[in-house]
This record gives structure tokens, C-alpha cells and sequence, in this order.
């Protein structure tokens, strides 16, 4: 019996990655982020700054092949 390997048709793509950043004419964004409520508490707030910042806490974006592929041939 053999096993066959399943390629995942999603690609995960982190800070620092060359496709990293979504560029549309003069902008440029990053594909993913944190957005923080304005009324979460100052202390939790510190909390997850602090994460971010040592690299506990990292964003990632995840991506179908597919739409990867759309993207590059429509530059």
C-alpha cells in the first residue's frame, strides 16, 4: 500500500515573505494585521503590543494557489 502526499492548494504567507505586501498604483498594504477594538482595556492593549513586538504574537495571511496565480498574471 502506498501513501500518496496531498499538496494544500493554500499558501501561507508571513511578515517578511516577498508577497508580503498587496501594491495597487501609489499603495502599498500588508496582506494581514491586528486591528485593536478602542475599548479594550489600556492594560491588555500593552499586553499585545508587547507580543507583537518580541515576535509571540506574529501576522500571517493565507492564500488559495489560485488566487495567487490570478494576481500575478493580472500585473
Amino acid at each position: 500500500m502506498f501513501l500518496t502526499e496531498t499538496k494544500s492548494k493554500i499558501k501561507s504567507i508571513r511578515q517578511g515573505d516577498p508577497d508580503w505586501f498587496i501594491v495597487d498604483g501609489l499603495m502599498m498594504a500588508p496582506r494581514a494585521g491586528f486591528q485593536i477594538c478602542s475599548s479594550m482595556p489600556y492594560e491588555y492593549k500593552l499586553i499585545i503590543t508587547e507580543c507583537i513586538n518580541k515576535g509571540w504574537l506574529q501576522p500571517i495571511a493565507n492564500q488559495h494557489l489560485h488566487e495567487e496565480f490570478m494576481e500575478k498574471i493580472s500585473k
